[in-house]
């Protein structure tokens, strides 16, 4: 437990008071504005420098003529919020280090905005360099020093496009080289990652010819050359030059991840840029042929992904599978962010609205990023795919960039597109949405961007009897049966519905946000007197059918539609179920249990070891998250698939129950719901700085919670009652609290803090 101990030392450390500078600046949500890459490769160019320079260097340009400025307010006394800030922005840096400004000179301004502060200085121009600094004052009177100076670049054209980092390349060196005969060795580097291979060898000979292998799985000691799905293999020829060299595999593209026309759903793949050359998901090597000994430093993995801090996020529990879990999920969203942009796998590398709403969570839970979430929300409202109920996933994705980052930006500039996104022109007179009773017409999918031959409904994936699967093998929409009005879509439908409303209001739109909010509500009232079925208890498939799946009663759940006095009823339905749905679907199934206060069944499924559980992933040997289950599941599957990693998200945001309520986390709701866990603490990185939890559980006998609340926030903790009759100590201090269900609720504000509620006889 040392990862325990460090973090309860961090929480409860002391120090002096002092006043203490604002930190991690960012300009358009991006921290690390000042990097230059060459070729992938982190430099130590300035941008002053990048004129001068004669290699191809990549920068994180900001596209936007009023960035926003954001940064974190730091103080090591309690209940701290910021009260006024002072901005300073110039041209060069030594006009900042008098305290200066030529550009942009905000003065003191009364305000506790420490995210997403508009520039609003005289106009910035293409392709120069820029440098800011701020202070800040807060409530106990504290003036901070001035920040240190961060500078951006800007982009040849501010044509207001999200920014984001350039790709990351990575010397990576084996973790094991295991000698097969004196002239083929087995290498593993230990975590499948996309990248290529670098190789140094000597040869006397120029008819010298290698073999080079590299695959995700292993058989029988050997990489598997026939893995199935696209779990990739592949095998390349080396000749070999006399003397030492150093060679770079080059990677062979598939046709169908760099096809550059669109499909038939009107999409392409994300293509690599040059500067990192084509890559291949790979974890080992095997090298034929060649007759000398092998070192680490022979044989390099060049390895891609988008910038990513590995010290942001931690969790450590008492249970073992737990820590798997979340390190599996955690890595994969590094492994999988090689392009660039959300996407589906390595199969396809084309961006799904479903598997980014679940990158964009998961995200959040690992690094204080939000740039490459933003980015490519925004790619996927103009270029949606075919399922009804992702194209609405839009509006969901669009509310949590604004949740979690509390820049309005993105929300303005697509507020138009948005609206198209709920559908509700397809609203029918009995107040559902249907896309089979002729109301998806060409005007409809022009005005959400669709490009495709088809629109259909999903509910989940795959279904049976297609992608290998048999016509009698059922699939992962637990026979869900199709019907015109489909209650799972429009769940999707409610939820696009009421996150519209709130997105209109905080845009300053009221008209929209009273229209939005009332059509939310007409929707849930028909869908629980239409598709609920109240002699048994849950919700059908559909009207016309009363067959029950999982998935029509997870969904309303976890949307927040089913009525309170229903929702133990559906829940013991769920459990019967079991993990019925896809990997993409079990976010949607913990959410509900975890909303519906279901904690034991939410830390069941999490914990599980079964064929159908994350932990089936990490004994298949994959490293990172798969697309389904097990590969009889979706036989096609690919072992690289973020959406299979909503466990990730799930343990920060359900089990440690870490949300913001008011966006940018200027207040934070912490609600753990441990069941029987008896430990757990978490490293949670926010726009505001970071939060630090841990708890040691007692069940109905006593639970302690340890909180460190950032600077310019507030919280509101929920502590789960041990017993009807407790007692409630905050910091020392007896307290009453909020009775809520389960539930007991206290109001903090920023520093540590000790909760412990115990049985009270």
């Amino acid at each position: 437990m040392k990862q325990v101990s460090l973090l309860l030392l961090i929480i409860y450390s002391s120090g002096f008071c002092f006043a203490q500078s604002p930190t991690h600046l960012s300009t358009d949500l991006l921290e690390h504005t000042d990097r230059v890459f060459l070729d992938g490769y982190p430099s130590g160019i300035a941008l002053t420098e990048l004129g001068s320079t004669v290699e191809r260097y990549q920068t994180a340009a900001i596209r936007n003529s009023k960035p926003c400025l954001g940064w974190v307010v730091n103080s090591n006394q309690p209940n701290t919020l910021q009260t006024a800030y002072h901005i300073l922005v110039a041209s060069s840096p030594t006009i900042l280090d008098k305290d200066e400004a030529d550009l942009w000179d905000s003065g003191r301004t009364d305000s506790d905005q420490s995210v997403a502060v508009s520039y609003d200085g005289k106009p910035l121009q293409p392709s120069t360099v820029y440098y800011w600094k701020v202070k800040t004052w807060d409530n106990h009177g504290v003036e901070s020093p001035f920040s240190y100076v961060r500078s951006f670049i800007t982009a040849d054209r501010l044509d207001g496009v999200t920014a984001r980092y350039p790709l990351q390349v990575n010397d990576e060196y084996p973790a094991a080289i295991h000698p097969i005969d004196e002239s083929h060795a087995f290498i593993d580097f230990g975590k499948d990652a996309f990248g290529r291979l670098k190789l140094t060898l000597s040869s006397t000979k120029e008819t010298d010819i290698i073999a080079i292998h590299l695959g995700e799985a292993v058989k029988n000691g050997h990489i598997d050359r026939t893995p199935g799905g696209t779990i990739r293999y592949a095998v390349y020829r080396l000749p070999l030059m006399t003397g030492t060299h150093t060679y770079t595999v080059k990677i062979h593209p598939d046709k169908r991840n760099t096809n550059t026309v669109a499909n038939d759903i009107g999409v392409k793949p994300i293509l690599m840029p040059g500067y990192t050359g084509e890559v291949l998901p790979f974890r080992y090597v095997e090298i034929d042929n060649y007759h000398s000994p092998l070192t680490a430093a022979q044989v390099v993995r060049q390895t891609v992904h988008y910038p990513f801090d590995e010290t942001a996020a931690l969790f450590h529990s008492s249970d073992t599978v737990l820590n798997q879990v979340w390190e599996l999920c955690k890595y994969s969203v590094k492994a999988t962010s090689f392009t660039g942009v959300y996407i589906d796998g390595d199969r396809e590398r084309i961006p799904y609205e479903a598997d980014a709403l679940i990158n964009q969570l998961c995200h959040y839970a690992v690094d204080r990023e939000f740039s490459i979430a933003r980015y490519s929300h925004e790619y996927l409202i103009e270029h949606p795919t075919w399922p009804t109920e992702w194209i609405m996933q839009s509006v969901i994705m669009a509310w949590t960039d604004y949740m979690y980052t509390g820049n309005q930006a993105s929300l303005q500039r697509f507020y138009g597109d948005l609206k198209e996104k709920t559908l509700l022109s397809l609203k029918e007179n009995n107040g559902l949405i249907s896309t089979k009773t002729g109301k998806l017409t060409p005007e409809v999918k022009k005005a959400i961007h669709f490009k495709g031959e088809r629109i259909n409904d999903i509910v989940d994936w795959p279904q049976s009897g297609i992608l290998g699967l048999g016509k009698n093998e059922p699939g992962e929409s637990d026979g869900f049966v199709f019907t015109d009005y489909n209650t799972v879509v429009n769940a999707y439908h409610y939820e696009a519905l009421r996150l519209a409303g709130l997105i209109a209001g905080a845009t300053s739109n009221p008209a929209d946000q009273m229209l939005y909010a009332d059509e939310a509500r007409r929707v849930k009232e028909r869908m629980n007197s239409l598709l609920f079925d109240t002699k048994k208890g849950r919700y059908n498939d559909g009207i016309g059918t009363d067959h029950s799946s999982l998935h029509a009663n997870m969904f309303p759940v976890a949307f927040g539609i089913t009525p309170e006095k229903y929702k133990k009823q559906i829940g013991d339905f769920m459990h019967t179920r079991g993990l019925a749905c896809s990997v993409y679907a079990s976010q949607f199934l913990l959410d509900a249990a975890y909303n519906s206060n279901d904690a034991a069944y939410g830390l069941h499924l999490l914990t599980s070891t079964d064929e159908r559980s994350w932990y089936n992933m990490i004994r298949k040997g994959s490293t990172i998250s798969l697309e389904a289950w097990d590969n009889k599941y979706k036989p096609n599957q690919d072992w690289n698939h973020i959406w299979g990693a909503a466990a990730g998200n799930i343990i920060p945001r359900k089990l440690m129950g870490i949300e913001p309520i008011e966006p940018g986390f200027r207040k934070i709701r912490i609600k753990p719901q441990p069941a029987s866990l008896h430990r757990a603490e978490i490293l949670t990185p926010t726009v505001r700085g970071d939060i630090r939890v841990a708890f040691d559980n007692l069940p109905a006998e006593r639970f302690s919670l340890q909180v460190d609340i950032p600077a310019n926030t507030t919280a509101e903790v929920w502590l789960p009652r041990p017993n009807k009759k407790y007692r409630l100590t905050v910091d020392g201090t007896v307290q009453k609290g909020t009775l809520e269900g389960n539930f007991v609720i206290t109001q903090t504000g920023s520093g540590k803090h000790l909760f412990v509620i115990e049985k009270n006889n």
